[in-house]
């Protein structure tokens, strides 16, 4: 079925995570089961290296964005991250935003808010999207964004109410469905109301499972595409189609 329609694009994964022993036969894994491009994201500037490596020794499947952790609070690798995102060849600005789940300190939350605010003018000025992470802040992330005129813009694994996910897609945002949607209540509403149009695929590995406590890997990213095609009642190719479009137009790859 998947040799009659383009082949799949993972736009979030954490190649450079100390879960994979051996990334690279994580990657051949995945295109043996028709993931086409990876988009790899890293969330410490220290992990830069060894994502860069990765990139170079996979020069057309894996493809880098640069964030920072929203539940970091050191400055130096803050500025690290800023040094980064300003000057590294990357495909986007992220994962990056609001964690309101682990962070409840005001003043801390209050520091997320001025950094993701930096991040996105970053994005801005390089053209580039930014990839979105708001735990229990979507409503919240998705009002900053607006603020700071992002038009360019990746919700990951999107946890917010489905109405405010709405209101963003139609005004031209994109969600990535995870492939813990075989699982999720909350992520087979967000599949279910949000046109396909605004939709694209992601693993979020290695988090994330189809199967809860295992260690997640860009091979599963059909289980994603197949959730969809089963709760749109579309074809899978066309799932598949819509998604890899949208992705390759986001990221420009």
């Amino acid at each position: 079925m998947l040799k009659k329609c383009p082949l799949m694009i993972d736009v979030h994964a954490h190649l450079a995570s100390k879960a994979y022993a051996d990334i690279d036969v994580i990657i051949a894994r995945a295109r043996s089961c028709g993931v086409r491009k990876i988009v790899m994201s890293i969330t410490d500037p220290r992990e830069y290296h060894a994502a860069k490596a990765i990139v170079e020794r996979h020069p057309q499947s894996v493809f880098l964005t640069v964030g920072f952790d929203p539940c970091c609070f050191d400055q130096g690798l803050f500025d690290d991250f800023i040094s980064l995102a300003s000057s590294a060849t990357i495909v986007g600005i992220g994962e990056v935003g609001l964690d309101h789940f682990y962070i409840r300190d005001d003043e801390q939350r209050s520091l997320q808010e001025r950094r993701f605010r930096l991040a996105i003018s970053i994005a801005n000025e390089r053209r580039l999207p930014v990839v979105v992470h708001s735990r229990s802040a979507g409503k919240n992330a998705l009002a900053l964004l607006h603020s700071e005129g992002a038009d360019q813009v990746l919700m990951h694994a999107f946890d917010g109410k489905a109405g405010d996910a709405l209101a963003a897609a139609k005004g031209g945002y994109y969600f990535s469905i995870p492939t813990s949607v075989v699982h999720s209540e909350q992520k087979k509403k967000m599949a279910r109301l949000l046109p396909l149009e605004s939709l694209m695929l992601e693993t979020d590995s290695p988090v994330l499972a189809p199967v809860r406590g295992e260690i997640n890997e860009p091979a599963n990213l059909i289980r994603s595409a197949e959730a969809i095609s089963a709760i749109k009642r579309i074809p899978l190719e066309d799932v598949i189609a819509v998604t890899t479009a949208n992705a390759s137009s986001l990221f420009n790859i």
